[in-house]
């Protein structure tokens, strides 16, 4: 084996590996499973056991509720009664116990920052923790000047997490209104940046390392729906161009929404969503389709290289939540096509399982129905890339997704790149994804080449099979020089990871 770093899709630490299987999953019972868990909360049933009454709850009062029949827990304090639920956590009734009778915020971030708990739980709330109100000053939120804070959020945050210290500012023209976010971090992009104008709030996040800084808005005017979003790399700053709806003189930018002009750690800033509407899926293999979503007009985001979004539907009166990671249109296409900065397009390569309750539900939306689509998540770093020799890449079923953007960008922006393989696994021969055009790239890039390895192939298969080991792996990675510098990427099931990047 090469003595290389490797990145493995999802990374250990990330949602998307517990959301792929990545925690230790228990064999539910006959009937727990999670649609069960939603008929029974639409069942009318007291789940609480305190027929629809809600509490305050002091911190003791929640200490002695720690028990498998009698367990309480509160998440972002609020307190829910978990007992009914014990049987139906894919988890296991062991994970929630350590939980039980106390604040499983950090914990619940840790295994399930994704899921929609709000709505899973509701019919399980207890009531609201009691805590002291601490008194707010809100007369020097007045004292804002267009952005520009003396004192503030962003530099309490600063003093304790480091010397990073953004800000922003604005100024109009007759027709425009300019936001502009000064980061001083270089090597800002275009991926750094998220706009959102929805139900009269404008949201710009701002991606500074593991950090978010918000600028989040009431305006004082209505705005077009469109938008452009420029970046001076070489200083960090960040500007957004706001078309005015009235050729009127704006007095000030707007009213602060919640964590306005703050700096708040990545892990910490919740999910955002936006509605994008189903333009077209087409049939990739005999269970796997090609989504595209839109964007909303008022919308500006580009998912990073090897990072990932969960996409929400409501299901049954509750929100349900899956992450996915996009891909190109097509796998040759951003070969011959410059990306283009403004696109509006999201593609997702997802394979569809009949008994499950997502994907179904998803493949069953007709075309111009909408889905919520987060923003990115994920922590792959595209610097990986730089002066590197030889790309290999691992990748299982849909595993090969996050792979789709790594070929085309490695191909066509690293000009110090030599070899690029990929050993992709599947059962049979039906099962592989692209498998036309993950061909004719090796025919048109001789840097490029593939292999295929089956698990169940049929008589007539006359390449690789079996599964991931040891001895495959290690004949695949060979390097192109002695000392080349490599990348190794790995993306499937928890164990065909785990046991790749032994």
């Amino acid at each position: 084996m090469l003595n290389v770093p490797s990145q493995s899709f999802p990374a250990p630490s990330s949602q998307q590996r517990v959301a792929s299987g990545g925690r230790s999953k228990v064999p539910l019972k006959q009937g727990r499973s999670l649609m069960d868990w939603i008929r029974l909360t639409k069942s009318g049933k007291d789940l609480t056991g305190l027929k629809g009454r809600l509490f305050e709850i002091t911190e003791e009062e929640l200490q002695k509720h720690n028990k498998k029949d009698d367990c309480w827990i509160c998440i972002r304090g609020f307190v829910y009664n978990v007992s009914p639920y014990m049987e139906y956590h894919p988890g296991g009734e062991d994970e929630l116990m350590r939980a039980a009778g106390s604040d499983g915020t950090d914990l619940f971030d840790q295994v399930h920052r994704w899921v929609n708990y709000e709505s899973m739980l509701k019919e399980c709330l207890v009531g609201k923790m009691a805590v002291k109100l601490i008194s707010k000053d809100y007369h020097e939120e007045k004292k804002v000047l267009n952005g520009m804070l003396p004192k503030s959020q962003v530099t309490d945050t600063l003093a304790r997490e480091g010397p990073i210290s953004p800000s922003y500012d604005w100024f109009q023209t007759e027709s425009l209104v300019t936001i502009i976010i000064y980061t001083k971090q270089k090597g800002m992009n275009l991926d750094s940046v998220i706009v959102d104008y929805q139900y009269d709030s404008f949201r710009a996040e701002t991606i500074i390392k593991d950090h978010s800084y918000l600028i989040h808005m009431e305006l004082f005017r209505e705005i077009q729906e469109d938008f452009s979003v420029r970046v001076v790399a070489n200083v960090g700053k960040i500007e957004i161009d706001l078309k005015k709806k009235e050729h009127t003189s704006w007095k000030h930018l707007g009213r602060a929404l919640e964590n306005h002009n703050s700096l708040i750690p990545r892990k910490d800033t919740g999910l955002y969503y936006r509605k994008c509407q189903l333009i077209s899926k087409q049939d990739v293999t005999h269970d796997t389709k090609l989504f595209c979503l839109m964007l909303p007009p008022s919308s500006y985001l580009h998912v990073p290289i090897g990072q990932h979004v969960y996409l929400k539907l409501t299901i049954a009166g509750t929100e349900i939540v899956k992450p996915y990671t996009p891909v190109s249109h097509s796998l040759l296409s951003e070969l011959t096509e410059p990306v283009l900065p403004n696109n509006k397009y999201i593609y997702f390569l997802i394979k569809i399982y009949p008994a499950g309750l997502f994907t179904p539900e998803l493949d069953h939306l007709r075309i111009g129905d909408f889905v919520s689509v987060s923003s990115p998540e994920g922590n792959f770093k595209i610097s990986q890339f730089q002066e590197l020799e030889d790309l290999f890449l691992l990748a299982a079923g849909t595993g090969f997704t996050p792979m789709v953007k790594i070929l085309n960008y490695a191909l066509t922006n690293i000009p110090s790149l030599r070899k690029v393989k990929l050993m992709f696994f599947n059962k049979t021969e039906d099962d592989i994804i692209w498998r036309s055009q993950l061909e004719n790239l090796a025919f048109k890039d001789k840097r490029y080449d593939v292999e295929f390895v089956l698990s169940a192939p049929t008589s007539e298969w006359t390449g690789k099979q079996g599964h991931i080991s040891p001895a495959l792996v290690s004949e695949f990675l060979k390097r192109s020089l002695d000392k080349s510098k490599v990348l190794i990427c790995i993306c499937g099931p928890t164990p065909f990871t785990e046991q790749g990047i032994r």
